[in-house]
């Protein structure tokens, strides 16, 4: 049966279809305009740059709204497809509460607020927000997809190792603060202060602005760094682990699509031309 219009603008701006050329140009557009407001964002930060080109940058930025909020409508106007948002009032509510339909409200939402709120001091706080069209790109690329995937299947493992970095923090910091406070009490006036040295002691930065002077302080020091190099390494094995298991996830589901399945046993058959078995 042939989709409807809404069925086939749904189809362009979500990329359900791989094979439609139209929603991959939709894509590589929305994609190139996101950059683009990034990198305007950047140089309107360069004074010289922005008072010669800011008749420039304000009209780029007004065109920039204007697609993203066309783009929103739509994503809200045909969202009522999908079967869980089919209903056309509640299911449109559930879906601008989605956290990609979030994101496309914050990349668009500085623009319209200061319309409404024109006190200067807001307006120039308000522009903040633009950076969150970076979290736009989200949508669009797959290698973020993957990114924010992985941290939220392994969101528990990853909240341990913080939790116990976190532990060996405050406890480090605490017993630097007793060793340290009567040999340089500005250094570590507080167990607080304290905590900005054992921050750059356990992550191996090192700035060098405070350091230990005490034969205990600098032991501590020394143990601290250790355990912080190893402590470190433990997010960083379990987001590696999650990309490896996510990538075999992608290309065994790859390997499907592209089999066909025995009429006799109901097994997958691999199609691959150096298959030589029979079954």
């Amino acid at each position: 049966m042939k989709p409807t219009f809404k069925q086939y603008i749904f189809e362009i701006i979500e990329g359900s279809n791989k094979n439609n050329w139209t929603s991959k140009f939709f894509h590589a557009s929305i994609l190139l305009l996101i950059v683009l407001n990034l990198a305007a964002f950047s140089l309107e930060t360069v004074q010289n740059i922005w008072i010669e080109y800011q008749y420039l940058f304000s009209f780029f930025d007004i065109i920039s709204v204007f697609i993203f909020t066309f783009e929103y409508s739509l994503r809200v106007w045909s969202c009522t497809v999908k079967p869980e948002f089919r209903h056309p009032v509640w299911g449109r509510l559930r879906f601008l509460l989605t956290p990609l339909l979030l994101i496309d409200l914050l990349a668009i939402l500085p623009f319209y607020l200061p319309l409404f709120f024109p006190d200067l001091r807001f307006v120039r706080a308000i522009r903040l927000f633009r950076v969150f069209r970076l979290l736009k790109l989200t949508r669009y690329s797959d290698s973020l997809q993957i990114i924010f995937k992985v941290f939220f299947i392994k969101k528990e493992e990853l909240i341990i190792a913080f939790f116990v970095w976190f532990v060996l923090l405050f406890s480090g910091s605490s017993l630097m603060y007793f060793a340290e406070h009567e040999a340089q009490s500005d250094a570590f006036p507080n167990i607080p202060a304290a905590m900005w040295w054992g921050v750059i002691t356990l992550t191996t930065v090192g700035y060098g602005d405070v350091s230990p002077v005490t034969p205990i302080g600098k032991v501590l020091a020394g143990i601290l760094s250790v355990l912080g190099v190893g402590i470190l390494a433990l997010p960083s094995g379990i987001i590696a682990s999650g990309f490896y298991e996510e990538l075999q996830a992608k290309r065994k589901k790859k390997r499907h699509k592209h089999a066909i399945i025995c009429p006799h046993c109901g097994k997958l058959i691999d199609e691959h031309p150096s298959d030589k078995s029979y079954h």
